[in-house]
């Protein structure tokens, strides 16, 4: 009966496996596929890419700061008003007036600002007295001027700029840190992968020495040489190690599909379901690491260490610029302008214009004022200082106050954080060196429990052991291969996280940031 039911579940079991496996497409993947197919498919990392490209943008907005601006003003205007005066028109005073402006203005880096304008007018009046109407009107003008005190300096006018640039920084390493978590996600669930397979095996082998017991006991019960009770401990191990296979595949599928999702990898291009079968097999290397050495190359090199150091750079010039937001604003003007003037000559007899008689007119162009003004014909200039200095400068006094604080905030969150990872890289460096010892103990161990099992073996062919004895030796012989198979992927795994901590796995890995970065 126990014979009929094995082989009917074997049977069982073969028809699904087929049925499953007709459906699933096995692919080999190394540990180095697994990163670089995370590097390029991972969703977060897809995410976070974007970060840096935002923050560019931002840069590329803050530096339009200083690029020239062209502006063109239009308006016209026509007034009517009442006569209060014989100068003025008999019933009512109508004007016209239309003006062009036309001007390009600069943001200088000192703080500055510069600007070239070119206007134009055209005026007409029914008022007396004109000897030129319509009248027309043309300057070209140069202004500039320049903060001495508040908003003065190179640095200060590139606030934004500088700001951005810093915020770029930030976004980048963090970034960095973004893919070296996952590089040692990848490595985790690989690896872990890599156990759970190597555990099933284990563990398929285990079930096979206790079927192969049970065997042994039914011939002997058959022939008569063992009582049919024992039987029943065979049996009940059998059971038990099909329990623990059934949990060991399910920590297989488990794992797998946790690295398919790092890795973003789920069906294959016809659509069947991939089914990762790991190339890599952990390997045990002695690495030498010195405490003070780990410290110093993860002070260098950790990007979240990067980050805490440029917000501070941040932090130091927002400080300085809310200080000389304190100035007083003393601003000196310069402006250099030159007119032209045309129009249409009015022609009065006698050579009066309070005869009011207009005999003629002499017709002028527009072009003509345009030429007085870019000929430089009449010279005009000026310049002046403005000092404003506030009686209250309350607001600004709490923002310079601010500034303070968040800087000395930023100076304890990065003292703050060196503590943190000198706390990881000494737990790190303490957990290699002791999962190395781990490893050379549970291969003694591993190799113990196998000799043990091997004489009682012996025993039990002379009759000399029970099954309970010998299933029990076979099952730490089992739980000794796993557990030297688990301390060599610690090992490993520890080994990656003292990478991550240090801030060197694209050292390790041998891969290029900017790769990354550009895809």
């Amino acid at each position: 009966m126990i014979k009929r039911i094995t082989g009917a579940s074997i049977f069982l079991i073969f028809i699904l496996t087929s049925g499953w496996s007709a459906q699933q497409s096995k692919r080999s993947l190394s540990l180095e596929d697994c990163i670089v197919g995370a590097m390029k498919n991972n969703l977060h990392i897809a995410v976070e890419v974007l970060n840096p490209e935002m923050a560019d943008l931002s840069v590329s907005r803050a530096n339009e700061k200083f690029m020239p601006f062209f502006s063109i003003d239009y308006n016209d205007q026509q007034t009517n008003s009442a006569s209060y005066s014989w100068i003025d028109a008999a019933d009512q005073v109508s004007s016209t007036r239309t003006d062009y402006i036309v001007s390009l203005n600069q943001t200088i880096p000192t703080g500055g600002a510069f600007s070239v304008s070119l206007s134009s007018y055209i005026n007409e009046t029914n008022r007396r007295l004109q000897t030129i109407n319509p009248r027309y009107g043309s300057t070209l003008a140069f202004d500039f001027t320049q903060p001495l005190l508040k908003n003065f300096g190179f640095k200060i006018s590139r606030r934004e700029i500088i700001v951005a640039k810093n915020n770029r920084e930030i976004s980048e390493n963090q970034f960095q840190q973004t893919l070296l978590d996952t590089i040692y996600n990848v490595e985790v669930a690989y690896w872990i992968l890599v156990y759970s397979i190597e555990n099933l095996k284990v563990q398929r082998q285990s079930l096979q020495l206790a079927r192969d017991l049970m065997e042994e006991n039914q011939r002997k019960i058959e022939v008569g040489t063992m009582p049919p009770i024992e039987i029943y401990t065979a049996q009940s191990e059998v059971a038990t190690r099909e329990a623990d296979i059934l949990a060991a595949e399910a920590s297989v599928k488990n794992n797998e599909d946790r690295l398919k999702t790092i890795i973003n990898l789920s069906t294959s291009e016809d659509g069947k379901r991939i089914e990762i079968l790991p190339s890599d097999s952990p390997t045990l290397e002695k690495r030498e690491i010195k405490l003070e050495e780990a410290l110093v190359t993860a002070l260098e090199n950790r990007p979240d260490l990067k980050v805490m150091r440029t917000y501070i750079k941040t932090q130091k010039f927002n400080a300085k610029y809310a200080r000389n937001q304190l100035l007083p604003e003393l601003n000196i003007r310069a402006s250099y302008w030159t007119p032209g003037v045309s129009g249409d000559q009015v022609l009065y007899q006698d050579d009066n214009p309070f005869t009011n008689v207009i005999v003629g007119t002499v017709p002028g162009k527009t072009t003509d004022a345009l030429e007085e003004a870019l000929r430089f014909k009449y010279d005009n200039w000026s310049i002046g200082l403005t000092l404003n200095i506030p009686l209250n400068t309350i607001l600004s006094r709490a923002e310079y106050a601010r500034a303070k604080i968040n800087l000395e905030q930023a100076f304890l969150n990065l003292k703050d954080q060196e503590q943190q990872v000198f706390l990881e890289i000494t737990t790190a460096v303490r957990t290699v060196e002791t999962n190395y010892q781990r490893v050379q103990a549970y291969k003694a161990a591993r190799e113990l429990a196998r000799k043990k099992l091997e004489a009682e073996e012996e025993k039990f062919k002379v009759g000399k052991s029970t099954n309970f004895f010998l299933l029990q030796y076979q099952r730490d012989a089992a739980d000794a291969q796993s557990a030297e198979l688990k301390a060599m992927v610690d090992y490993i795994l520890s080994l990656a996280q003292l990478d991550r901590v240090l801030g060197i796995t694209f050292q390790t890995k041998n891969i290029k940031f900017s790769d990354i970065a550009l895809r």
